[in-house]
């Protein structure tokens, strides 16, 4: 990635986790450590890998993508609030009544989410389905779908790459968000899931391990994703719980709580410090 290219990604990130901090602090409720987790990889979605449209959100011949994990949707609101499918003020009403964000995505209600998620498992089975229709249409689109690391303790998500595996379904990327952190703890201690990617291989999925905060990395894994025939693609995106806001990084805590007054400013200002110096 160009340096140019580089600096703007990591400006976009930056900006996508003040809106992860600004929604959970005003909803007083809410999952940041896995949406900072995730914040990198989804923007790199929305900003490059996607052939995404805010004008024509329901073009049918975009990509889709579909957030499994969908407590973690303050991260896609903040990329698509970014990216111009609605104002970022709509941010500050998240997770309230009546407000088009709601606390997992909903796709009756919110320009830009393909998916309605939530119960875990489920996505993969939903990416599954639109990744066949495509092949069905011979259309031209991908489909991404985002698991958290302790989400793949759920069996429907091996029923559906098994699934995947036998459509051969390479118009699917899957991404784990492999922060090791779940709502009970370390994802080790709760349910051991390596070797994860011996797994998913043996699931007759193609593999790609990555350092899911590496732009480089995250750029050759989606190129290679592209170039992979006759099978379904998994990356394995080794992440930090909480990253980008010091006090939350790799804290099973901040799993799914919000800031008090004192801690959002703490986390603002080391975030807007961030942009600072890209901008500088």
């Amino acid at each position: 990635m160009e340096n140019q290219e580089l600096l703007e990604m990591k400006k976009n990130a930056c900006k996508v986790r003040r809106y992860i901090i600004e929604g959970v602090f005003n909803a007083k409720s809410g999952h940041p450590g896995g949406s900072l987790s995730a914040a990198d990889i989804i923007t790199y979605l929305y900003f490059k890998e996607m052939n995404v449209d805010a004008a024509h959100p329901d073009d049918p011949n975009r990509d889709r993508f579909v957030l499994s994990k969908g407590h973690c949707c303050p991260a896609l609101y903040g990329a698509l609030a970014l990216k111009g499918y609605f104002s970022g003020e709509e941010i500050k009403s998240l997770r309230h009544i009546g407000a088009m964000l709601q606390g997992h995505p909903d796709m009756k209600g919110t320009p830009g989410v393909d998916m309605s998620s939530g119960s875990l498992g489920q996505g993969v089975s939903a990416a599954c389905g639109m990744a066949l229709a495509g092949k069905y249409d011979k259309a031209d689109y991908r489909v991404y779908a985002m698991l958290g690391d302790g989400e793949c303790e759920e069996g429907q998500v091996w029923e559906a790459a098994m699934f995947a595996a036998h459509r051969k379904l390479d118009n699917l990327c899957l991404i784990v968000d492999f922060n090791g952190l779940q709502i009970d703890g370390h994802v080790n201690e709760v349910a051991g899931l390596e070797p994860l990617d011996k797994k998913f291989e043996g699931f007759g999925f193609e593999v790609i391990k990555i350092d899911g905060h590496n732009y480089n990395e995250i750029e050759a894994a989606f190129n290679k994703a592209r170039t992979v025939k006759g099978k379904p693609t998994v990356i394995i995106a080794t992440t930090i719980k909480g990253k980008g806001v010091s006090y939350m990084e790799n804290q099973v805590g901040w799993h799914g709580k919000a800031p008090n007054a004192e801690e959002y400013q703490a986390a603002m200002d080391e975030l807007n410090a961030q942009l600072k110096a890209l901008e500088a």
